[in-house]
């Protein structure tokens, strides 16, 4: 109360009823250390409705995990430790971003996905619940989070997965911020869950509405039912009243999302038996008994040391693989496994050439798994020979599944569900995931993807038939508009390569960073292979700069010709037709604009040089974002309108991008220097 009160906005009435469940589960139920809250073994918490950010800061306090009382003071002001909602590697032991509603729930999936993976990856011996791996994945989330459908996709996941290890508490305190859930929120949630094939039971503080008890033995009686149950995700309805015992508030919209006001908050206080005079007032005696966590958490992980020694002698290779992920480096042996494609004017689509990308690493790196939202045949997402990632009860037949050292994800249909799930995935750090759509359904995860690049979490998207180049499926599925749309995205990488050979160069490019998530945008329709490294034609080593000279001409070029993916060939047939009127042209392939502005001018300059003034852009979308790189005297081939189903030469005719029309782009873009 007081936090919010000071701040003058924020979210207090969640917080409140809350802090019972938020207090049991931090002192009585989980197994964490505050003084190593990366500690590999640790109980995992998510705050899904980050709103309630005070909930969890408070917990951090108590327990002494860095967090003290002029943090808690300073909630949502500049450069605090405490922001609206919990941010991931701003404050130490937040373990996952959330604020949009329902991705949070969808993270704790993937994180309880991610402790299976990591036991079969690194201790695939131990029975399940045995390995000094395995940990448990708590959330709290509320009505807001099960209103959104990425939770729902997730939840569903989570059952089909028979997720034991993974335990959600759901305060159902019925108010959202029009007033009532039951103005739009009317469907029986345990019922749903329970269809999804989770384990759900019910703790009513309410009584039926009758009176009010915090019945804290209750929920830890729940909470130990749960984590009995080891082959479903368990989910524990909580009746809650928002703001209790508030004496105004409690029960009411103005609570959610509003200070309470100094009379409310002393009235509060005084129902509590605390002085109404004194604020942010946490006695010593309470804070002793709280941070006594700290000497059970270092107990925890003195007893875990000890069985991980045991456990690395008995086991050399697994402990040098995890001090390997533990740093997040690539192996050993990675650049030689990467593919190399012979020079092809007939080509290959570069989704086929990141698929073998995909296998031919996979021999190498381990921690690679991923999949596809139902489209693995089209995205070329599978690791072959691999099994699946589903647990051991699975009546699916046309897989080998295996729990724990499957590397084939089925996500099903559930777009936005996948990439929030892949978010709590690489949140738990020791894997490198990836999972594909095409690349129009990127739309379905945009949420998922902007928290991602906020989080700076290594996720890769793989997304293909990424332009009207798909043909016969229609201006449904052809992104036109989508470039832009995700380059907008702030520490987003949008990668088109231009052939194959870039494409596993892009491959090695963003499995080398670490801090933020990338996606490839990949053809359906083949693509000529470059020569490369001969007859004036460029290496791939210019991929990780995100641009270069794909070919050249004698002298500085008359006119530079610059494109990203299927579009870069025809820059490359411009330039024939340009050198048979006697015109110099380089074709500068741009496969990664992030990449690109990335490199010092220097670098920048002499890719495209600023003496030539002279410059064509062509890419299969909307002209936004290329009027910087061509000019004002440059020219634009894009694609301004949606598309049509026919086949893809076709298209690409009708609309106008064509190496005529970049030929002809670039003579006027010449003409217009005078």
């Amino acid at each position: 109360m007081d936090a919010v009160q000071k701040v003058g906005n924020g979210h207090p009435g969640t917080a409140m009823s809350l802090a019972p469940a938020a207090y049991l589960l931090f002192q009585k139920v989980m197994k964490h250390d505050p003084a190593d809250p990366t500690w590999i073994s640790r109980d995992r918490f998510v705050l899904s409705c980050g709103h309630s950010s005070i909930t969890l800061y408070t917990q951090l306090f108590l327990g002494g995990f860095g967090l003290e009382l002029d943090d808690l003071k300073a909630l949502r002001t500049w450069g605090s430790k405490t922001p609206g909602h919990p941010e991931l590697g701003h404050t130490a032991g937040v373990e996952v971003t959330t604020g949009p509603l329902g991705q949070g729930v969808a993270n704790a999936v993937g994180m309880a996905m991610s402790a299976r993976r990591v036991h079969g990856l690194l201790d695939p011996e131990a029975a399940a619940g045995e390995s000094l791996f395995d940990h448990h994945v708590y959330a709290l989330c509320s009505d807001g989070d099960l209103e959104e459908g990425v939770s729902g996709e997730a939840s569903s996941i989570a059952g089909t997965q028979e997720l034991g290890n993974l335990t959600m508490i759901y305060d159902r305190n019925k108010i959202s911020i029009e007033g009532d859930t039951d103005v739009a929120f009317t469907e029986d949630v345990a019922q749903r869950y329970e269809a999804y094939g989770w384990h759900v039971q019910n703790v009513d503080w309410t009584n039926g509405g009758t009176e009010y008890t915090e019945d804290v033995h209750a929920l830890h009686a729940a909470v130990r039912a749960a984590e009995a149950v080891t082959d479903k995700p368990s989910l524990i309805v909580l009746d809650t009243v928002i703001a209790w015992p508030a004496p105004n508030a409690q029960g009411t919209e103005a609570a959610h999302g509003s200070a309470l006001g100094a009379d409310e908050v002393a009235a509060t206080k005084k129902i509590l038996g605390w002085d109404p005079e004194q604020t942010f007032e946490v006695p010593d005696d309470v804070l002793a008994h709280t941070r006594s966590l700290t000497e059970r958490g270092a107990a925890w992980g003195a007893e875990w040391d000890q069985a991980y020694q045991a456990w690395s002698q008995a086991h050399p290779d697994k402990a040098e693989l995890l001090h390997r992920l533990k740093a997040r480096a690539l192996p050993e042996g990675f650049d030689a496994a990467l593919p190399v494609f012979e020079a092809d004017p007939k080509g290959v689509a570069t989704r086929k050439a990141s698929g073998e990308v995909i296998n031919a690493i996979a021999g190498v790196m381990p921690e690679l798994w991923g999949g596809s939202a139902d489209l693995a045949g089209s995205n070329n997402t599978t690791i072959k020979g691999a099994p699946s990632f589903l647990p051991a009860t699975s009546k699916v037949e046309e897989y080998d599944v295996d729990p724990f050292q499957g590397r084939v994800l089925h996500f099903g249909i559930r777009e936005h569900g996948m990439g929030a799930i892949m978010n709590g995935i690489a949140a738990d750090t020791l894997t490198r995931v990836f999972g594909g759509t095409f690349l129009t359904f990127s739309d379905y995860m945009r949420g998922a993807v902007r928290v991602a690049a906020l989080s700076k979490l290594p996720v890769t998207y793989v997304w293909t038939h990424d332009s009207i180049g798909l043909g016969e499926d229609g201006p449904t599925h052809q992104p036109i508009e989508h470039f832009a749309a995700l380059r907008a995205i702030p520490g987003l990488d949008f990668i088109r390569p231009a052939d194959a050979n870039e494409t596993a160069a892009a491959w090695a490019a963003l499995l080398a960073n670490t801090d933020r998530p990338a996606a490839l945008a990949l053809t359906r329709q083949n693509v000529p292979t470059f020569p490369r490294g001969t007859d004036g034609w460029g290496t791939t080593e210019g991929v990780a700069k995100g641009g270069y000279v794909l070919v050249d001409s004698d002298g500085e070029p008359d006119v530079v010709l610059m494109g990203t993916g299927s579009e870069v060939q025809l820059a490359v047939e411009a330039r024939d037709l340009l050198a048979a009127d006697g015109i110099k042209a380089r074709v500068v392939s741009l496969p990664c604009l992030e990449w690109f502005e990335e490199q010092d001018v220097a670098y920048r300059d002499t890719v495209l040089p600023p003496s030539v003034k002279a410059r064509v852009s062509v890419e299969a979308g909307i002209k936004m974002g290329w009027r910087e790189y061509v000019g004002d005297h440059g020219r634009i081939v894009s694609l301004d309108h949606y598309g049509a189903s026919a086949d893809q030469a076709r298209l690409f005719s009708e609309f106008g991008i064509t190496a005529q029309a970049v030929a002809d782009a670039a003579r006027d873009s010449i003409a217009s220097l005078g």
